[in-house]
């Protein structure tokens, strides 16, 4: 019988906050990011999970292709552009839209010819400071774009460092769209600044932008880059981590608890031991009291993680027994509740779940 640990993936959750981008977004295009193997949820199904989407960006050029072959037929978006000569004619190819963020890149589009032109994202640097060209240069870049026979459409893209905080302190949102306007000023194409941040937070600066294209990632999963909760917005989780008590030990006064005997009981106390650890994608960094559920019942962890283990505390649950359902996030407990506890974010958890956990689909609300 297989281990009781899977993860369920609700592709009704996946439609219901697309829609919920739209709403905070009507006047844009939606790409759906779906890097990672869709933050852990697997590109097939994200593809039909989001198959109302505008277009899906991602970061691999093989998955790019991996989607061509399964059927996707609208635009296909690289964020991170193309990174060797060899993988230009595959964009001309497969009708991939590329980001182009470096001299580098435009410097082997110039001495590339294509069968087909291509479309390109000119990336800007306006304070994120990992990928993009610096306002300054901004204007020069597009030019130099502009010249090559095989590029078509050029749209103008940067990225928000603090769009879950649009007063930051050190770098404003507002700020950013300054930065953006100088660098691409009158320049004619087409605008793509949000991501999920500020696709959450759009009516609050649509003074300050506008945006032709957005690019939702972890909204689109129902979980938050930060701030408030996903329900707050209106989003369903799309994942939901569930595994059994396998055990159950009751203890007393002084008795400690997993490796390192980190937990000493401060009076008697039943635990549970649940089929998921760190190799199954748990954080070994969940400290005790990170929340679980135990039949329906919220309770903590308690002690370390393990490899293939936890422990949690089964004293708000007494009639728990083996086999009773436990469900470590999603349904009913949001990802982001357990990710805060471990110092994390919602992102790491979705991306980490290991290949040995068992993946099937379900509709919110059941047992998958």
């Amino acid at each position: 019988m297989p281990r009781p640990l899977f993860a369920t993936i609700h592709p009704d959750s996946m439609q219901h906050n697309l829609s919920q981008a739209r709403t905070c977004a009507p006047m844009a295009k939606i790409w759906a990011v779906v890097k990672a193997d869709a933050y852990g949820h697997g590109l097939e199904r994200a593809m039909h999970g989001f198959a109302t989407a505008d277009g899906l960006a991602l970061i691999e050029l093989e998955n790019a292709i991996r989607l061509r072959e399964l059927g996707w037929i609208k635009p296909i978006l690289l964020l991170e552009g193309f990174f060797e000569a060899a993988d230009v004619p595959l964009l001309a190819e497969h009708n991939i839209v590329t980001a182009v963020h470096s001299v580098e890149q435009i410097k082997l589009l110039e001495y590339t010819q294509l069968y087909r032109p291509i479309d390109v994202y000119l990336k800007m640097n306006t304070g994120m400071n990992r990928l993009g060209l610096r306002p300054d240069e901004y204007a020069a870049a597009y030019k130099r774009l502009r010249a090559i026979p095989d590029v078509r459409n050029i749209t103008h893209m940067t990225h928000f460092a603090n769009a879950d905080e649009l007063e930051h302190p050190l770098l404003t949102i507002a700020e950013q769209v300054r930065r953006f306007q100088i660098g691409a000023g009158d320049l004619p194409g087409e605008r793509s600044l949000s991501n999920s941040g500020g696709v959450l937070h759009q009516a609050m600066i649509s003074e300050h932008l506008q945006n032709d294209w957005v690019r939702p990632g972890i909204m689109l999963y129902g979980g938050t880059p930060g701030g408030r909760s996903a329900g707050d917005f209106g989003l369903r989780p799309t994942m939901t981590l569930r595994s059994e008590i396998i055990g159950i030990q009751h203890i007393e006064r002084g008795d400690t608890v997993g490796y390192g005997s980190r937990f000493v009981a401060d009076g008697p106390m039943t635990i549970g031991v649940v089929a998921c650890g760190y190799a199954d994608g748990y954080p070994r960094s969940a400290p005790h009291g990170t929340p679980v559920i135990v039949d329906g019942v919220r309770t903590g962890l308690i002690g370390r993680v393990s490899m293939d283990m936890m422990t949690v505390d089964l004293s708000p649950v007494p009639n728990a027994r083996i086999g009773s359902k436990v469900t470590l996030w999603g349904d009913g407990l949001p990802i982001d509740d357990v990710a805060h506890a471990a110092g994390t974010i919602g992102y790491e958890l979705m991306c980490a779940v290991a290949p040995r956990v068992r993946i099937a689909e379900g509709r919110l609300g059941t047992d998958g």
